[in-house]
Parts: structure tokens; C-alpha cells; sequence
């Protein structure tokens, strides 16, 4: 398999550095490299924790005929610091892949201070015409439309603190898409994870009444059956977003205990281009989530279900353009069920060319578990150089 990917990469990279004749209109090969260093403190006199990463993506195209494309997407990550030599298991946890084509994340190598990981979190073929799409292999299945919490998502939950990973993960799946009309849009999807567990699911989109209403119904990990639906649209000129699903134990229809998400949001652009978000989120699934800190939340095996620290969630967001290469934002949650806790992510992100961004982010997390109060902060500086 390692010798596969290494294969893989020069071969890629080969196509981009020498095309044949026309090759450019055949391929393509994009992507960027990344430094993120990342302190971590309880508080400012305590012990530190100094992380890094150096992350590469490549996002290749192949485009077989007119009608058929083959792509692939990798990242690759080279993690050294304290996280590395204090955290047990850490290099188990980065390998691990929830797909049924686990085998296409691997370590190159562990040892006790550094890890150097791969993944393909993107490769499918995907078949198109004017009015339908049919796409197979790992891939994203994105049914969100609020902004930080999707109840919607069942293919591929992801958490709003992995601020890191833009592209989000995949999931091995079978997705189709037939388009009646412009404004409406019928799918169906189907995948399975490493457990063979079968997460499928149809969604109608459609437009009524100026919003783009969306309603599903399938079985989500084997377990559950899920019914749905979410709308974007406006209030006068603020817009509305949101999502409900119902979860109910497939195999125990009589099971009174199913679970509901509501999530909805307003956001708002002034004419000085300040954009206001504000969201809140109803999981009545939170009273079953066993948890001791903040760090469990953020490591415990992602779903839609635990995507929320609180049975009510509230979410802001602020951000201005400072410059026209300096932007800002401020991102803040409220947890009310972890004892007034609440999250606070700052940013500033400088466009210091036009393929090279540099970005400060702050994260500092607040609450109580069992009784005792838990504080997390940490501070990111991140280097980005595309291609």
C-alpha cells in the first residue's frame, strides 16, 4: 500500500511537471501546502503543549471523455510535537478511517515524537449528462444547509473546531442526482462504513414560496431510521436558514426514545460588508452522551448525533474585511447544559499574495463536567502557500 501511494504521488505530480500535448485539457492537479503550529495551555503560567503540522493537499482530475471524470484527492500530514509523545495512542487515532476502504488512510510512519500520515479522502468516478449525475467511490454527500450544526448531514457529519480541514471527510458511498429543473433536484445515496454498517437515504429539493425546501427519509447507520428536511431562503433581507431530522431505532419500532435535532439561523450582510451569523440547535440526543471534558468531545468517533455539546446550542458569528488582505472574524457557542459553558474562536487571516495566506486563530473552550470546571485554550498560526 505504501508503495502504491508513493507510486501514486510521483505519477500525479509527473503529469502536472511534464504534459503531453493537450494533456492540460485532460488533467489537472491543484492543491497547497500548509504549516499550522498549535499551543496549547490551561492557563498562561501552566505547562504548554506545542503542536505542528506540515499538511499537504493534492486535488487531481482526470477528465476520461466527455462525459466521465475520475477524481482523487489526498492529504498528507507530517505531526510532530508534544501531542505526538503525550497522548496515548495518538498515532492510532490519526490512522483511523471510518470508511469501508479504510486501507486508503495509512501511517508511513510512528515513532515517539512525530507521525507521518495519509489519506485519500477523495476518489470516485463520476458520470454526468445535462440533467443527472451518478458518482461512485469516496466522496462528500453534503445535505447540510445551516452553517455550524447539520442535522441533515447523516452521510458525513464534521466538527465546526476542525477549522483546519475545509474540504471535510468523505464517505464510500453510491450517490445519484437527476435534475428535473433548474430549481428542484431529486438524489439518492447510499454508503457503508468499515463495520459494513448501511447509511441510505433519498432527498427531493425543490423551490416554493422563494425558499429551497429539501425533505429525506432513509436509515442511518443501520440503526436508525431517519425522516427530515431543511429550507434556505429570506425574511425581508435577512436570511433563513435551517434543518429537522427525526431518529428512531430501526429494529425496535416500539423504542418511545428517538431522537430530535432542530437547528435554525439568520445571517446578514450590511452594506459596510460586516456579515452577522446567528444559529441555535435542539439535540434531545445530548442526555445519552457520556462525556469527562472537552478533549473526549473533540476525539470521541464523529456523528450527527454528537455534533452538538448541549441539549440547546447557541451559535454567533461576526466577521468584517479589515483590508482588502486582512480580514477578521469572531465565532462564539453557548452550552447551557455543561454550566453556562461556551466557545470562543477569534481569527485574522492576511492574504500576504495572491497564493499565500497567513492566519492567527484563537480557540478557548469553557464548561463543567461532573461538577468541575474544565477550561482549554489554544492559539493556531497557520501558513498556507496554494498551487
Amino acid at each position: 500500500m505504501r508503495f502504491f501511494l508513493t507510486v501514486l504521488i510521483v505519477a500525479l505530480c509527473t503529469l502536472n511537471l511534464y504534459p503531453q500535448d493537450g494533456a492540460n485539457d485532460k488533467y489537472s492537479l491543484k492543491g497547497y501546502v500548509k504549516y499550522l503550529n498549535l499551543v496549547t495551555f490551561d492557563k498562561a503560567d501552566s505547562p504548554w503543549l506545542v503542536d505542528n503540522t506540515i499538511h499537504n493537499r493534492l486535488n487531481f482530475e482526470w477528465f476520461m471523455g466527455e462525459r466521465l471524470t475520475f477524481k482523487a484527492s489526498m492529504r498528507n500530514r507530517l505531526i510532530y510535537g508534544d501531542y505526538v509523545k503525550s497522548i496515548p495512542g495518538y498515532d492510532r487515532l490519526i490512522e483511523a478511517d471510518n470508511g469501508y476502504l479504510n486501507f486508503l488512510t495509512n501511517n508511513i510512519y510512528s515513532i515517539s515524537s512525530s507521525v507521518l500520515n495519509t489519506s485519500f479522502d477523495r476518489l470516485l468516478l463520476e458520470y454526468h449528462t445535462d440533467n443527472f449525475t451518478a458518482t461512485l467511490g469516496r466522496q462528500r454527500v453534503n445535505w447540510g444547509q445551516s452553517f455550524a450544526w447539520n442535522p441533515n448531514d447523516i452521510f458525513n457529519a464534521y466538527s465546526f473546531f476542525d477549522f483546519d480541514y475545509e474540504e471535510r471527510p468523505g464517505s464510500d458511498a453510491l450517490r445519484v442526482q437527476y435534475y428535473p429543473s433548474y430549481t428542484s433536484a431529486a438524489e439518492m445515496a447510499i454508503k457503508i462504513d468499515k463495520d459494513k454498517n448501511i447509511t441510505a437515504a433519498g432527498l427531493y429539493r425543490f423551490n416554493t414560496l422563494g425558499y429551497d425546501v429539501q425533505v429525506m427519509a432513509g436509515v442511518m447507520d443501520t440503526t436508525d431510521l431517519v425522516v427530515g428536511g431543511g429550507w434556505t431562503g429570506s425574511l425581508w433581507k435577512v436570511g433563513f436558514a435551517g434543518e429537522v431530522s427525526y431518529f428512531h431505532p430501526q429494529h425496535n419500532a416500539s423504542d418511545s426514545l428517538g431522537v430530535v435535532m432542530v437547528t435554525a439561523g439568520v445571517n446578514y450582510i450590511f452594506s459596510n460588508s460586516l456579515s452577522v451569523n446567528v444559529e441555535g440547535i435542539y439535540n434531545s440526543y445530548f442526555s445519552r452522551i457520556s462525556m469527562s471534558s472537552f478533549a473526549q468531545l473533540m476525539y470521541m468517533p464523529l456523528s450527527v448525533k454528537t455534533s452538538s455539546f448541549s441539549k440547546f446550542s447557541w451559535f454567533g458569528q461576526v466577521s468584517y474585511p479589515i483590508h482588502p488582505l486582512l480580514s477578521g472574524s469572531l465565532a462564539a457557542m453557548y452550552f447551557p447544559s455543561l454550566g453556562d459553558g461556551y466557545f470562543l474562536m477569534p481569527s485574522l487571516a492576511y492574504s500576504a499574495s495572491q497564493n499565500l495566506e497567513v492566519s492567527l486563530l484563537g480557540q478557548r473552550f469553557e464548561g463543567k463536567f461532573g461538577g468541575v470546571t474544565e477550561k482549554l485554550n489554544m492559539l493556531f498560526l497557520r501558513f498556507r502557500l496554494s498551487f
